[in-house]
């Protein structure tokens, strides 16, 4: 029985070790009604479930061993499917890129070998592009079909067979992620597509280890295999990524929760005074103008405390940068600039022959090539020009000078 996304599965002899629930070896049948009176007022149906770890309730753990431990799910046989055969027949397609075809192929017999023990059948169309999983009339699992769709459509976007084939397990999920209509800017998608898989693909392997899925980016999807609460924290991380926060912020909350889990101190306790709190702020103009003056200030600040060799301290210039004139705003627009044939009209160039104009420019070139020559000797005669000579003092004026300073 499937009930708000959690499998739950009857109370068996088996639920409570050491003790048979129903013979009531722990008391009397009136002690039984009560119990159930108990259940059925705090919400215990006869179902209950069948993963995760969950507290027993108080009046359980007065007469049983408490079980706070993880449940077994076992597996789903052919004696458990007590209807037979299957009515209708069941099937999904899905078609694959042509880059995959040849792969397909060579593993196509591995796929149909996967198949075998769950009673499918499966097709390749080459003509079409397409792969194809049905049910038959010995299959007797009907969850199946769909794990048999998922494991198709992970082959089309690229994952190998021999990670595929895991998601038969029913422990398995997998979530495909499409990011290709987040981002419109093809090189911004890019940049961020490259950011999920990081430097040799570091942020992509912290990622896999923390999470404990495999994650496979390909082309505009990003494919992910692994439990179902992990698979939540992967579309989390990359999502966010293409909506431009970077990846690690997300790996770091990993990491501290994963730390805390450790401590069974924590585990009835909020764990928000523990995580990072990133938050985007953009500020005003009027608040950047303020930061840019208490720069402005603090460095002033510290060129006064520098002391000079001498001991006297340094003069600094503590007024503020001239401020930009404001441009008086006006709804009409800037006037037109004239065009190069306008200029050519208003000076006369334009009615000009075609001789007369290349005369015109090659007067134009011979000016601009003699004043440029004209520059060059200049520059060329200020190497022959002979520097300012200082008159050295003579022996007779150093003694002088010696005995005035005495």
């Amino acid at each position: 029985m499937v009930e708000g996304s959690k499998f739950y599965a009857p109370t068996t002899l088996t639920d409570y070790p050491g003790q048979d629930v129903r013979r009531g070896s722990c008391g009397s049948g009136y002690k039984q009604k009560q119990e159930a009176s108990k259940r059925k007022a705090l919400g215990y149906g006869r179902y209950r479930p069948v993963s995760g770890t969950t507290q027993c309730p108080s009046f359980i753990c007065a007469h049983f061993q408490c079980f706070n431990t993880s449940w077994k799910v076992d597996a789903f046989t052919n004696d458990d499917n007590k209807a037979g055969p299957f009515t209708e027949e069941s099937s999904f397609a899905t078609l694959f890129p042509k880059y995959r075809e040849k792969y397909l192929r060579e593993v196509w017999g591995a796929v149909t070998r996967a198949l075998e023990p769950h009673a499918m059948a499966c097709t390749l169309d080459l003509i079409h592009g397409s792969m194809s999983v049905r049910t038959t009339r010995k299959t007797y699992d009907p969850y199946i079909i769909l794990k048999a769709r998922d494991m198709i459509k992970l082959l089309a976007r690229g994952v190998a067979i021999g990670q595929a084939v895991k998601i038969l397990d029913d422990a398995v999920a997998c979530d495909i992620i499409k990011i290709g209509n987040i981002v419109r800017n093809k090189e911004r998608f890019v940049k961020r597509r490259q950011r999920i898989i990081g430097p040799d693909g570091s942020t992509l392997k912290a990622i896999e280890l923390l999470t404990g899925c495999y994650v496979l980016v390909q082309g505009n999807t990003v494919s992910a295999m692994g439990p179902y609460k992990s698979l939540k924290e992967v579309r989390r991380i990359v999502l966010d990524c293409m909506k431009n926060i970077h990846p690690i912020y997300r790996i770091k909350e990993l990491m501290i929760r994963r730390e805390l889990a450790k401590d069974p101190k924590l585990a009835t306790e909020s764990w928000d005074r523990f995580l990072p709190k990133f938050r985007r702020r953009h500020l005003t103009s009027a608040e950047k103008s303020a930061k840019k003056r208490e720069t402005i200030t603090a460095k002033a600040e510290a060129r006064k405390a520098v002391v000079d060799t001498n001991g006297y301290k340094m003069e600094v210039d503590t007024t503020e940068p001239p401020k930009k004139k404001k441009k008086v705003y006006t709804p009409f627009p800037p006037p037109q600039l004239p065009r190069k044939v306008d200029l050519q009209l208003e000076s006369g160039e334009y009615f000009l022959k075609a001789s007369e104009k290349e005369a015109k420019e090659v007067a134009r070139r011979k000016q601009q090539q003699a004043e440029a020559s004209v520059q060059r000797q200049a520059q060329r005669a200020e190497a022959y020009v002979a520097p300012e000579e200082t008159k050295v003092a003579t022996v007779e004026e150093k003694r002088r000078k010696r005995k005035r300073e005495e």
